[in-house]
């Protein structure tokens, strides 16, 4: 089933996210993580990319199993800076081969090798989305980042740009992670006066030890505000608190969302089935609502 046919549903939609492992070696134990998440039925599970291609056909065959073996809609990311065309396409007929409806569109990190842009490659996620309805019938969701991308030069460039990916074929947005719940409902003001009017599912990331604080800098550049600071200079040196405290964030930001109309949920839970399954459990009424 396509995510956007799901979307339209007038109630509460909940997904998780989980990771391909780097090794094949790792492949049996991303799969018991992937079965725990299942059983809660989320709406869909999104199975990210590898950096650099290399985890893709892990990509491609965790996404086959939670939508054949689990019976869980899986949502296949698919990046596209680090391979060729060529390479990308193939990627694309390979997934529409296995039943995958529905794609993430990324245009992923630039190799440090690389002389970009590359004729030889898609230079940015928009021309990705067009290609991907070339070679099938998808659902193509996209990222955003309400606190701008990284590379943007402002704001309105940022939503032009994001504008122009809608409008290739977009169905529905996905945010990088914010910890501030005022971000996200700015971020949706702009870009609902910019016309983009696309299902926005608002990117939750429960931070469950201190050293993801500065990972999730380092990758997003994200804003941390100080009342999430505070619970990190106090439970951090703590692991077990550190977790408590920081699901008990999400789940606060998670239920002001829902009580402010927000009606799609996306955790990256990533592989941490113990949190997906404590984040359900806080939410159980709540969703029925």
């Amino acid at each position: 089933m396509k995510i956007i046919d799901k979307l339209k549903e007038d109630r509460i939609h909940i997904s998780f996210e989980v990771f391909p492992p780097k090794t094949n070696a790792g492949f049996d134990k991303v799969l018991r993580a992937t079965n725990r998440i299942a059983e809660l039925k989320p709406d869909f599970i999104s199975v990210t990319y590898g950096a650099g291609g290399g985890t893709s056909k892990n990509t491609a065959e965790i996404a086959r199993h939670i939508k054949e073996d689990l019976g869980v809609e899986s949502l296949a990311h698919l990046t596209c800076a680090s391979s060729t065309k060529d390479e990308v396409i193939n990627v694309i007929k390979n997934l529409k081969e296995l039943g995958i409806e529905n794609i993430l569109a990324l245009r992923g990190d630039i190799p440090e090798n690389l002389s970009f842009p590359s004729e030889d490659r898609f230079r940015h996620a928009s021309e990705l989305v067009t290609e991907i309805h070339k070679n099938g019938d998808f659902c193509v969701g996209a990222a955003c980042y309400p606190e701008g991308h990284p590379e943007s030069q402002c704001s309105k460039e940022d939503i032009r740009f994001l504008k122009e990916k809608v409008d290739r074929g977009v169905d529905f947005l996905t945010t990088q992670m914010f910890f501030e719940n005022d971000i996200h409902y700015n971020f949706l003001y702009r870009i609902r006066e910019a016309g983009i009017t696309v299902p926005v599912l608002p990117g939750i990331m429960p931070i469950t030890s201190a050293a993801q604080i500065k990972r999730s800098v380092e990758l997003s550049g994200t804003v941390f505000p100080r009342r999430f600071l505070a619970i990190a200079d106090r439970f951090g040196d703590c692991p077990e608190a550190m977790q408590q405290a920081g699901i008990a964030y999400a789940v606060d930001q998670i239920i002001d969302l829902l009580a402010n109309g927000v009606r799609n949920i996306h955790i990256y839970s990533m592989n941490k089935p113990e949190v997906a399954e404590t984040i359900m459990s806080q939410l159980s009424e709540i969703v029925k609502c």
